[in-house]
């Protein structure tokens, strides 16, 4: 499923940049990766950012199918900022800045961690998570991969979902052999992979021979410009901040995930965390008064 509706320009720019010239491309994936950004600057400055010629800019406007640049960047401006958020993000960030050094690093890391998350939770996501669950829930077996800081947040995700749901895998302790367990998954598992920038040889490969198998595919990341998201069945995109590194929208999402999933299997769940919790007791593993 494609992470935007057919009809955007961000989605255009998806569907025809492997197609374009190495100089074309190096600008596409600097519009994905700023693209809430492009409506505030001019051709100039675009050409300047993404390192590439003002013709170069040009030439990938017109085959994206626009005559200026004033037309491309009024649809990727109204495209990726909501109206109804648009005042909203605009005064957050402006806060911040006004109290400048004022506010201690706890206070600014927490306004961009919210930042972060109303950022994240657009209809894409809100689409794409309710596709994430059916795949999930219609799998055998749930692989998990993530790596550098990102292992951390695959192991999240399989700790909290294996409390309740037993068929999950985790693929990110040895990646020496991430080949051989992904040439054993069976036709109806799926691979949950945590791509981040910077994304790992490890990764792409990985998720490449999954795609090569048949194998459905849940990519979690920050970037449409994401190299494998060719590959992926769904996608599953967060903001990430170039303030300061955070993995709060992921852990969101992972909470958002597991608890949806216990939802929909609520009474086999139920059942599961009530014979952990006894057991758990039973052991002297949790105090209890």
């Amino acid at each position: 499923m494609s992470l935007y509706n057919e009809t955007t320009t961000i989605d255009k720019i998806v569907a025809i940049k492997d197609s374009l010239p190495k100089k074309q491309r190096q600008l596409c994936d600097y519009i994905l990766k700023n693209h809430q950004s492009i409506g505030l600057i001019t051709i100039k400055e675009l050409s300047s950012n993404a390192k590439v010629g003002i013709s170069t800019v040009m030439r990938t406007i017109n085959a994206l199918g626009y005559e200026n640049f004033n037309d491309l960047r009024k649809d990727i401006y109204d495209e990726s900022v909501p109206s109804v958020s648009k005042w909203t993000l605009k005064n957050s960030l402006t806060d911040i800045q006004n109290e400048g050094g004022k506010s201690s690093t706890l206070v600014q890391t927490w306004k961009e961690s919210v930042n972060l998350l109303n950022k994240s939770l657009d209809s894409n996501l809100m689409e794409n998570f309710e596709e994430a669950i059916d795949v999930i829930l219609k799998s055998s077996y749930i692989n998990v991969l993530g790596t550098r800081p990102y292992k951390a947040t695959a192991l999240y995700f399989e700790q909290l979902l294996g409390e309740f749901y037993p068929r999950i895998r985790q693929l990110s302790h040895d990646t020496e052999v991430i080949y051989d367990r992904i040439l054993q998954l069976e036709k109806d598992e799926i691979l949950v992979v945590f791509a981040f920038e910077p994304y790992t040889n490890r990764i792409i490969e990985a998720v490449k021979v999954t795609y090569e198998l048949g194998n459905s595919i849940i990519l979690i990341t920050d970037h449409i410009s994401c190299p494998i998201i060719s590959y992926a069945s769904v996608t599953l995109k967060v903001e990430v901040s170039k303030k300061q590194f955070s993995v709060i929208p992921i852990i969101a999402l992972i909470d958002s995930l597991v608890i949806e999933i216990g939802k929909r299997t609520s009474e086999e769940s139920i059942k599961k965390l009530k014979r952990l919790e006894k057991t758990l007791k039973e052991k002297n593993i949790t105090f209890s008064y």
